[in-house]
């Protein structure tokens, strides 16, 4: 009766049948739901679309009645926006349409027995306003309104609706934004994304925007902001621009992501979202934790007079006394309420999310020497390492617009954007350089707990302002002030000593204690202004451009450690000992450790302008002009005399242009030139001794300038689908990367740190594809990325003499982060009575994770197949019912040296496991997993969610 639900039935039968069998059947059930869409067959007489008549937005779920003179059939319109009628007897019909908040409408047909389609667009009444006149703004919440967005975009830009994000397994900006072709995320310590990386370039290459202007990063260290802390609920839609118009701030390379928030509706509007869930490795392992509220937000130092000499008394016990039971259940809930008033004058929408989650991973991490003598590493040493992590992330959202006159709108816009995160990580490390015998169970072994708060916040208020000048003169400002901040107070690590003897753990030996305190602000305040002007050129309509942005940004860190030895070295403690709080500790530095280069201010002022035009030479457009802009930054050291200032101008030029072949299809060609910019650190002549190795800045790192290219094919069919073919070119000067380096001054002392790099270039295909089926739909994108850079790198040779001696030579591999395939595919039904489903898919390839000193000794991560799934009901009226399950498959994230040492042969925990899905496709792409040096393993645990989701609006 309904063969548009074979392939469901199909697809569930299977899943039923792969879950009593292995993970072979994994692959032939994608496959087989994948190709069933295409068999999907109706004998329709009559069909029809229903779209806005302005936006052209296909309208989901609108009620068609067919009357003729013998009956009466009613049906509602699909995904797609159409409606079809079956077995329809020669006669005249009249087809009326119904959707709420839209005007009714009704046309008289003939049908004659053949094959009748029909197009129906509906007007929306809340755009028939009095005294006020509206004009009808797409606002791209909707597919169909992104889809066009991107059609008439003057550059490349790819567009998420806020329905597509409401509909997706996706809680956090970070993860949203995977789902846009070219992108890859780059993933924190409890598996969930945090930075995006687009069409290959490193984080760092990128820049993100809220309401199309750039906000500061809480980073300590960084430009880059991390999207984890946005909730992604609070979005009107999600834009990336791969290409920069000269009106564009000029130092993104991979791209800029723009958080575009949600606008004040026609209506009077209240959503609201309550959720609960789970995280599958907390019901199977119990949660570690501290006490919170023993976190002491400042410092000793800081507390009290400058010559202060701390004492033991003053460091709470709480953070080194550990509970474990289970968690609490994930909680996730949201509220927004808007409207217009004074006869639609003002505009204000609000909104507040709140998200508590409970996240974690298990590791195994391997440390290992590799002097040059093999290149794949001798493991040294074993670590089982367990994160746990409690994350609360909240924001608020103000929005508001005020029309002064039909010529003069106001906008207000604030943001205050909250994730504190209280983690736990649990070392267990087994040593194999000394004393190890496998066989009876014999190592010494090292045990190390760490307590950490992170409180990371953005305040973004911005006010802006559009006027028309004259008839074709106009003018928009902004004004904007951005504050971020990284808070870690008190962030207590304790190391003990232990014997492995007859295969059971014991602590010996308290080792150390520290504890350290680090926080930055950064403080912006920009002005924008865009002055445009309207004319006719020959029969041609032109527009000039030009305006000036103007940025002082000042940056503030602080850091002071203490550092404590236990007053009994040789106490011995019992097995797996944790009552920490016992132990009696001396302290080394009572005055702790400010004065070092994590303590530090700088400033930055960026002085831009630009000229453009935009000239519509019938089916061709073309914008055209340059940018320039200035830069002054500079640093100083808060306890020294050492500062450093860097400064310098450069030219941008840009050109975009966009053919329209036909109606629904564009071709697009653009070349911009970039920079970008070092980090506010990374110019500091710091030096930080890390757990795993020292890393350094360097005050001589130089901005990266890139020529990009782009052409793109775009076709779209109709108003929600689209197929879209891109080429993409970069060439990099002076890119920046981070690499292990040799100190010459102190012999073989190895650092990580930032240096500039010769010529780089980078260079992908892009590829999107949705299309709708009626009740079903497919999304699916593709980038294939190829980049080179070549650095300089150890390499052992043999001398004159017979002697093996360390040389330097040149290597060329892939850029930092890149992966060289990236896909996404998204299966979709949605039936018109409330039925959303999505099962979603992520493909990343095998990139660097880090870059080695020697030659072909780089550290890679393994490809990572990721599926997930949502689903959303319509219970009664305004009331929806929804669940997202993410990481169904328990996708590992897995680092890895190429090749094997047989030193390594009583190494335990080798084994490199991946689903029988990924290891299809990575067959496919050439990738194996055999013949390889298992470095780093990290597992995360599927986690699920149910809510309820209510709206109400009033007509």
């Amino acid at each position: 009766m309904y063969p548009q639900l074979y392939p469901i039935g199909m697809f569930v039968f299977i899943q039923y049948y792969r879950t009593l069998h292995n993970q072979k059947y994994q692959m032939r059930t994608i496959v087989i739901f994948f190709l069933s869409l295409f068999f999907i067959k109706a004998n329709a007489q009559i069909e029809g679309l229903v779209t806005d008549e302005k936006t052209k937005e296909t309208l989901v779920g609108a009620v068609v009645l067919l009357t003729g003179s013998s009956e009466i059939r009613a049906t509602l319109t699909g995904l797609d926006g159409s409606f079809i009628f079956n077995q329809v007897d020669t006669g005249s019909y009249s087809i009326d349409i119904t959707y709420a908040s839209y005007d009714d409408k009704s046309i008289n047909t003939h049908y004659n027995g053949s094959k009748l389609k029909i197009q129906i667009g509906l007007i929306d009444a809340s755009t028939k306003l009095s005294e006020v006149t509206v004009i009808g703004v797409n606002s791209g919440d909707q597919d169909a309104g992104a889809r066009l967005m991107e059609k008439k975009a003057d550059m490349v830009i790819n567009v998420v609706s806020a329905k597509a994000i409401e509909l997706s397994p996706d809680l956090t900006v970070a993860n949203v934004v995977q789902r846009v072709s070219g992108i890859s995320i780059e993933r924190n310590s409890n598996g969930d994304g945090q930075h995006a990386i687009l069409r290959g370039m490193d984080k760092r290459y990128n820049y993100t925007m809220v309401n199309g202007v750039k906000i500061p990063s809480p980073d300590n260290k960084y430009r880059y902001v991390p999207l984890d802390i946005f909730p992604s609920d609070l979005l009107q839609r999600l834009e990336v621009y791969k290409s920069l118009t000269p009106s564009m701030e000029g130092d993104a390379v991979g791209g800029a992501v723009n958080m575009e928030m949600k606008d004040a509706p026609q209506n009077f509007t209240v959503t609201t979202n309550l959720a609960g869930g789970v995280n599958q490795l907390f019901l199977d392992n119990s949660f570690m934790r501290y006490d919170k509220s023993a976190v002491n937000r400042y410092s000793p130092y800081e507390l009290n007079d400058e010559g202060y000499n701390a004492k033991v008394s003053d460091f709470n016990t709480g953070l080194v006394t550990y509970t474990k039971r289970n968690s609490a259940p994930n909680l996730i809930g949201g509220v927004s309420a808007g409207g217009r008033i004074l006869k639609n004058r003002l505009g204000i929408i609000t909104a507040f999310s709140f998200q508590n989650t409970f996240r974690g991973s298990i590791s195994e991490f391997f440390d290992f020497a590799n002097v040059g003598t093999d290149i794949v590493p001798t493991l040294t040493e074993a670590r089982n390492r367990r994160y746990f992590e409690q994350q609360t992330r909240s924001g608020i959202h103000l929005k508001m617009d005020y029309q002064l006159h039909k010529k003069h709108i106001i906008k207000l816009y604030l943001a205050y954007i909250k994730l504190d995160n209280f983690q736990t990580r649990d070392t267990r490390s087994l040593q194999m350089s000394f004393g190890y015998n496998p066989s009876i169970g014999e190592a010494n072994l090292a045990f190390n707990t760490r307590s950490r708060s992170t409180e990371q916040t953005i305040l973004t208020p911005t006010l802006m302002g559009e006027h028309q000048l004259m008839k074709r003169l106009t003018l928009k400002w902004s004004a904007v002030y951005g504050s971020a901040a990284n808070r870690q107070p008190e962030n207590t690590t304790i190391n003990f000593l232990g014997k492995q003897e007859n295969f059971i753990d014991r602590k010996t030996f308290v080792n150390e204690m520290t504890r350290r305190w680090e926080r930055n602000r950064d403080n912006d305040l920009a002005i924008y202004t865009h002055l445009s002007y309207n004319t006719i050129i020959s029969t041609y309509s032109s527009v000039f451009s030009t305006g000036f942005l103007y940025r002082t940004k000042d940056r503030y860190n602080f850091y002071n450690n203490y550092r404590f030895v236990p007053t009994n070295p040789n106490a011995v403690y019992g097995v797996n000992y944790v009552n920490n709080e016992d132990i009696s500790w001396s302290l080394v530095n009572p005055r702790g450790a400010v004065a070092t280069a994590l303590a530090y201010e700088s400033d930055e002022k960026i002085l831009a302008s630009y000229i453009q035009n935009k000239t519509e030479f019938n089916k061709l457009h073309v914008i055209f002009g340059a940018r320039l802009e200035s830069t002054n930054q500079g640093y100083a050291l808060t306890y020294e005399t050492t500062e450093g200032r860097q400064k310098y101008i450069d030219i941008l030029p840009s050109i975009q242009a966009k053919y329209a072949l036909t109606n629904k299809t564009n071709l697009r060609t653009s070349y911009f030139r970039s920079i970008n910019r070092p980090g506010f650190f990374e110019i500091v002549p710091y030096l930080i001794v890390n757990e795993d190795y020292q890393e350094r800045g360097n005050p001589n790192l130089k901005r990266a300038k890139v020529n990009n290219y782009d052409i793109r094919f775009e076709y779209f069919p109709k108003p929600s689908e689209q197929f879209m073919f891109g080429f993409f070119y970069k060439n990099l000067k002076d890119p920046i990367e981070y690499t292990i380096q040799i100190d010459e001054r102190r012999g073989q002392d190895q650092f990580l740190g930032p240096g500039n790099f010769g010529i780089a270039r980078n260079l992908g295909i892009e590829l999107d594809y949705i299309k709708y089926f009626r009740l079903f739909g497919i999304k699916t994108n593709y980038t294939y990325t190829n980049s080179s850079i070549t650095t300089q790198k150890s390499k052992r040779i043999t001398d004159f003499n017979g002697n093996f001696v360390m040389t330097q030579v040149d290597q060329t591999r892939p850029l930092y982060g890149q992966a060289d395939h990236v896909a996404n595919l998204a299966f979709m039904f949605k039936h018109p009575k409330g039925i959303d489903i999505q099962l979603a898919f992520n493909y990343t390839g095998k990139r660097i994770q880090t870059v080695s000193q020697f030659v072909d000794a780089d550290l890679w991560q393994l490809p990572v197949f990721l599926a997930d799934f949502s689903a959303e009901i319509k219970l009664y009226k305004q009331w929806h019912f929804f669940a997202k399950a993410n990481n169904l498959l328990n996708s590992p994230m897995i680092i890895y040296a190429n090749g094997i040492n047989q030193t390594n042969s009583n190494v335990p925990n080798q084994e490199i496991e991946i689903s029988g899905v990924q290891r299809f496709i990575d067959g496919l792409l050439g990738v194996s997993s055999n013949n390889k040096t298992l470095i780093q393993k990290d597992f995360y645990g599927p986690s699920y969610l149910m809510g309820i989701r209510y709206r109400f609006s009033k007509d």
